[in-house]
């Protein structure tokens, strides 16, 4: 099923119904008014906004898409970005594809306008790609920073949403495959049970309130990145997304997520490993054991 504007949106805790989120800390959902007005409810705040505000001129919009060898998706992600948020801008962080992802985003970008794409020197993994394109993006205006993949599992769609989230309150904004409505399609049962347990394994270690703080579906408010500095987030991989949410939760901003269909690659190689699941396994024992000495430090000064 594909997601309307409609979906109810949720930052509920793991394991706590839609109906009791709503009840206890108010619904957060965006639609349409009568008018074509864009309806939002944050908490127990609704606010409406113009049509013409999401991904415009308004507030600045960079979509971020690091790619390695997906030269059968890319003129299609791009197309679909652009008819999804017209004004925002679209940053491809090649990691010098063999295929020649690069060029053919170039090529698109010319036709297409506001397209750029960061070439880089070779393949150094998915967290340095969205730590430089998150830095460039910022350092070019952005205001609300996107990340999506680029193999067409994440639904351009959904954008709109997903940025009127961060432009309304949200920090960050998560498009969430494990919140009620969420949905994950042609997934095998293993990879679906492994992805369900290390999202549970994450926040039950962490204590993060979060249900899918592996998704790369997501939208951040630049100045929210900054204060999380972003720039020394070491992971890569599924690890990467971890650290990303476990930092925005500790510097208290706000997270919301809410239900996306997210569909597997049709086109392409997956580059899911088995390295990049251990190294998400270890940077979430890690991350406990530095704020277990960040409590002490906090506890003896009386914090």
């Amino acid at each position: 099923m594909a997601l309307q504007l409609d979906e109810g949106v949720t930052d509920q805790p793991a394991g706590e119904t839609a109906e009791q989120y709503r009840h206890e800390s108010g619904d957060a959902s965006l639609g349409w008014g009568e008018r074509g007005e864009r309806n939002l409810w944050v908490g127990h705040c609704h606010i409406v906004r113009g049509t013409d505000l999401v991904g415009s001129a308004v507030v600045r919009v960079t979509v971020v898409v690091p790619t390695y060898n997906e030269a059968g998706n890319i003129e299609r992600l791009c197309r679909e970005v652009r008819l999804a948020v017209p004004e925002a801008d679209i940053l491809i962080v090649d990691d010098a594809s063999p295929d020649g992802t690069g060029q053919l985003a170039e090529d698109i970008g010319r036709e297409l306008g506001h397209v750029r794409v960061l070439h880089r020197a070779g393949k150094a993994g998915l967290g340095a790609a969205y730590r430089e394109g998150l830095r460039n993006a910022i350092e070019n205006g952005a205001e609300i920073c996107v990340q999506m993949d680029a193999d067409l599992s994440h639904d351009p769609q959904v954008l709109p949403a997903l940025i009127a989230n961060a432009e309304n309150g949200a920090d960050l904004a998560i498009g969430s495959r494990y919140v009620p409505g969420g949905i994950t399609e042609n997934w095998p049962r293993r990879r679906r049970a492994l992805s369900r347990w290390g999202n549970r394994y994450a926040a039950g270690v962490l204590g993060l309130a979060v249900n899918d703080a592996t998704a790369g579906y997501r939208a951040y408010r630049s100045d929210a990145l900054e204060r999380m500095e972003f720039d020394s987030v070491a992971a890569e991989g599924y690890g990467f997304q971890v650290e990303m949410t476990y930092r925005l939760v500790r510097i208290g901003g706000k997270v919301v997520e809410f239900p996306i269909t997210f569909r597997d690659r049709t086109a392409g190689t997956s580059k899911m490993s088995g390295g990049i699941v251990r190294e998400a396994l270890v940077i979430v024992i890690k991350l406990w054991v530095d704020d277990f000495g960040g409590r002490r430090r906090r506890r003896a000064r009386g914090g």
